[in-house]
């Protein structure tokens, strides 16, 4: 059983920010890049963002400068802080690890939900 917890979701305004945390365990953190990816209503998952197990990053152009992806080795935790947010970033975040855009793992966690409306 693959361990993948997102947290940090909420109600925002357009405009506010949020920060997302998913934690996994080690053994995955060590050998993987990770990647957040969001599913809103209506659509198929996408690969919002991505970061290598040396820190090289990765975005959809769609967040690219509003969004930034890091991680903390030490927690075995990946951040997603997401600024300036728009109506069209509510979704559900997911985590994964992540190998060329796609997801690893079959197995999801319960995601968090994302909700920016005035």
């Amino acid at each position: 059983q693959v361990q993948l917890e997102e947290s940090g979701g909420g109600l925002v305004q357009p405009g506010g920010s949020l920060r997302l945390s998913c934690t996994t365990s080690g053994s995955i953190f060590r050998l993987y890049a990770m990647g957040w990816y969001r599913r809103a209503p209506g659509k198929q998952r996408e690969l919002v963002a991505v970061i290598t197990v040396r820190g090289s990053t990765n975005y959809a152009d769609s967040v690219k400068g509003r969004f930034t992806i890091s991680r903390d080795n030490a927690k075995n935790t990946v951040y997603l802080q997401m600024n300036s947010l728009k109506p069209e970033d509510t979704a559900v975040y997911y985590c994964n690890a992540d190998r060329a855009g796609r997801a690893v793992f079959d197995s999801w966690g319960q995601g968090t939900q994302v909700t920016v409306s005035s």
